[in-house]
């Protein structure tokens, strides 16, 4: 298994990131065989060497704000080509976003490959309340270097 890394660009939050892929239309009527309707996803240029290994449980990691905050599970990796006839590689997520524990990480072009022993985990609830701290409390906490 392998994950990816990437920067939300003219992202905010992960809340910001939810409503932004809750406005994406499907790039294509069907992908493989498996419908895309309703699945966020993004396009990159190039296509990822590993994808097997991705797709075999990876998941994308996005970089908000300077620091790795979430991640969405990877369903399908498959050559695309955009509205003005320009290959790419179209990138399929799973909707859930994952919060994750924030790391700090510089900012770089396209996407990085990620392995699972370098991936941050993921924030998981209260076992009792089922509460997990609100996002904008986990960054300042993280600014402070506290969490």
């Amino acid at each position: 298994m392998l994950h990816m890394v990437k920067l939300a660009v003219g992202i905010q939050s992960i809340e910001d990131l939810a409503a932004r892929q809750s406005l994406q239309t499907p790039p294509v009527d069907d992908l493989d065989g498996t419908s895309a309707a309703g699945m966020p996803w993004f396009r990159t240029r190039m296509y990822p060497r590993r994808a097997a290994d991705i797709l075999d449980g990876g998941s994308i990691y996005r970089v908000i704000g300077g620091r790795i905050l979430c991640r969405q599970r990877i369903t399908a990796i498959q050559p695309d080509t955009r509205e003005d006839g320009t290959p790419c590689t179209l990138v399929v997520m799973a909707p859930d976003i994952i919060p994750v524990q924030p790391r700090a990480m510089r900012p770089f072009q396209g996407w990085r490959y990620l392995r699972p022993e370098d991936a941050p985990p993921d924030l998981l609830a209260n076992s009792h309340t089922g509460d997990v701290l609100p996002e904008a409390l986990r960054n300042e906490l993280a600014e402070l270097c506290l969490i």
